[in-house]
């Protein structure tokens, strides 16, 4: 177990690997995201018990549309259902639901369970779940620009920061990606960049609490600058520069 003042704040998932699970198992490409909807259950719960206050999950990219069509409405079946089904228990758990991504090109069913879900849950404060569904980094650059020219506001970063889909809650400060690949596939493209980047072997469904906590003590290794030295970080030097300042958006508060 990790010690608790080492637990990052905010933790981020690529969710990935749940159809070669299925596929060494010769079972259909659904089972494994069958059975990601229950890792993510656990996980959900994990993090809770372990103090985490953010959990971010990419469940569905905006690049996920160019998969077989019986994917794709598996999946969205598979959301309507897992909404139908988790939320009551999140909602008694204490956790705040939020879905990032473009709506647009959703059915009406599914908007319909997004909406219910994040009105049902918007007081609960033990936890805050943020799903990325139709979710692209650079979709979330561009609509974050889109609606500050629409406002006639200067697009600064300061300003961008605030239009982010995330910019409820602080930036992640540890990012993992499940299945094995080592890339972040246009996730949280702004919101990681001071993020600490794990890589687990372990395909989605397979990452228990084990391998949690693992990733949660690299974490804990790490030494975390945002630009300023080591003996700044440590406090052996007397006056950081002004300019070497952690951002605000690490500072900000759920």
């Amino acid at each position: 177990m990790t010690d608790k003042a080492a637990v990052p704040h905010h933790v981020a998932i690529v969710m990935d690997g749940n159809g070669r699970w299925a596929s060494r198992r010769f079972l259909p490409r659904i089972a494994g995201h069958r059975q990601g909807v229950e890792s993510l259950r656990r996980c959900v719960r994990l993090c809770v018990e372990r103090g985490i206050a953010v959990l971010t999950v990419f469940a569905f990219s905006s690049e996920n549309w160019n998969r077989p069509a019986e994917e794709v409405s598996g999946l969205m079946e598979l959301l309507a259902k897992a909404l139908a089904r988790e939320v009551p228990q999140l909602h008694a758990d204490g956790v705040r639901l939020h879905f990032a991504g473009e709506r647009r090109g959703l059915s009406d069913k599914v908007r319909l369970g997004l909406d219910e879900a994040e009105r049902a849950t918007a007081g609960n404060q033990r936890l805050v779940l943020n799903v990325c569904f139709n979710y692209g980094g650079r979709w979330d650059i561009a609509q974050a620009a889109q609606a500050l020219a629409a406002r006639g506001e200067p697009i600064t970063e300061e300003a961008l920061d605030r239009a982010m889909a995330l910019a409820h809650v602080p930036d992640p400060d540890l990012l993992i990606r499940t299945g094995g690949e080592q890339r972040i596939s246009n996730f949280l493209l702004w919101q990681a960049a001071y993020s600490e980047l794990y890589f687990s072997d372990r395909l989605w469904p397979d990452f228990d609490a084990a391998a949690l906590d693992e990733a949660l003590a690299c974490f804990a290794r790490r030494e975390r600058r945002f630009g300023q030295t080591s003996a700044q970080v440590a406090g052996t030097l007397a006056s950081p520069p002004a300019q070497a300042a952690t951002p605000a958006s690490q500072v900000s508060q759920v």
